[in-house]
């Protein structure tokens, strides 16, 4: 069976089946990945720059995080690494004594990581720690750090914000959650003093750092189906921001863009179901349907400009945004770079390491990813 995304409560091929395949059979090829050819008048050549060994896997929790030319990244074997985004020189690598479920979060000052046993786990910039604090429960999604605050989002639909001079709790909110809900690359982020975060109820918030005041909710998806499966609506990926628009997407559910300026006012929305979350430009929001197929819609009014159906089912990474292309990555290690304008295919490069199930990142240097086995790249688009 294909790798894939999992849920927390059912595993395994019932529950892949169920939820997004209507059948787990080898045989049926309608979920087959489609082959890769040749790309025609390939304009782009990508390169390996450098590349770290973490040790250890990477998967849904995980995300490296780039902070003024440097990159903090982590592996479920307790390793955790600031790289120099341009050479990739190590400048220090900390093993912890825990296995961990989610990382990283990193504002310049401090590096912050979840373990399976639900510790939050704080660092300061030479790698040294500086406290451990018990979450409500396991934790699965990178923490997000700023403003003096490490938010986690935990498995019982709470968002908690510790203080990053002693751990101490400063808030928590909590929403209803659902009966099932995606393991998923989900992200939160901080923006303007506002942490925004998507739940498993299909809801996006923005909270103000500081007091842990809800500052504005908004439904991006509302559920759907007879059963627990059927009406799984997870906010997934990370919320996009271009200016006053910020826009979010949700499996089973819609793509939605607000406009921050006018109170979150909607924009637009569009019924669609995406696992892995969208990246945008300025122009453009990108995203992938649940079968891997592409497409770019306007950002100011949810126009559908391209599709482009090359990569279907091979189960497709969280897409980024580079100067040259979108870039997203596949179930077998293979990194595609596609043109924003249109969706061609303009180059790709396999760097192995299996299924890329951490988000990429897009830097002024090339694209920042964690391979499936462990392995901290930066890939070059020349």
């Amino acid at each position: 069976m294909m790798p894939s995304f999992k849920m927390s409560v059912l595993a395994g091929c019932l529950a892949l089946s169920l939820a997004t395949l209507s059948g787990c059979s080898s045989t049926d090829n309608r979920y087959e990945p489609t082959p890769l050819s040749a790309i025609e008048d390939a304009s782009l050549s990508p390169v390996q720059k450098w590349s770290v060994s973490l040790g250890g896997k990477a998967d849904f929790g995980f995300a490296p995080t780039v902070v003024g030319g440097y990159v903090y990244a982590a592996s479920t074997n307790g390793q955790v690494v600031k790289v120099d985004l341009n050479s990739g020189s190590t400048l220090w690598s900390k093993k912890l004594d825990a296995r961990l479920s989610a990382g990283v979060g990193a504002d310049g000052r401090a590096v912050v990581v979840a373990t399976h046993d639900g510790y939050v786990i704080a660092l300061n910039d030479q790698g040294e720690e500086m406290w451990r604090a018990k979450a409500a429960t396991e934790v699965n999604v990178p923490p997000v750090v700023g403003y003096g605050i490490a938010v986690v989002r935990t498995g019982d639909y709470r968002l908690q914000a510790f203080d990053l001079r002693d751990g101490a709790v400063r808030w928590s909110v909590q929403r209803p959650g659902p009966a099932l809900a995606l393991k998923a690359a989900s992200q939160m982020e901080i923006i303007d003093g506002l942490v925004f975060a998507g739940m498993p109820n299909g809801r996006m918030m923005a909270i103000d750092a500081e007091s842990g005041a809800v500052q504005w909710e908004e439904t991006i998806a509302v559920s759907k189906g007879a059963t627990d499966l059927e009406r799984i609506i997870d906010v997934v990926g990370a919320p996009q921001f271009q200016g006053p628009i910020m826009c979010a997407a949700a499996y089973q559910g819609r793509i939605a863009c607000f406009d921050l300026s006018q109170g979150g006012m909607p924009l637009w929305n569009q019924n669609y179901s995406t696992k892995t979350g969208p990246a945008s430009d300025s122009r453009f929001l990108f995203v992938a349907n649940e079968h891997d197929v592409l497409n770019a819609f306007t950002l100011q009014d949810g126009i559908n400009i391209w599709t482009q159906n090359a990569l279907k089912n091979r189960q497709l990474s969280p897409p980024t945004v580079i100067t040259q292309a979108l870039v997203v990555g596949d179930y077998a290690g293979v990194l595609h770079f596609l043109s924003r304008s249109d969706g061609r295919l303009l180059g790709r490069i396999n760097v192995g390491g299996g299924a890329m199930q951490s988000p990429l990142v897009g830097t002024s240097e090339g694209v920042v990813l964690q391979t499936g086995n462990g392995n901290l790249l930066l890939v070059d688009a020349n």
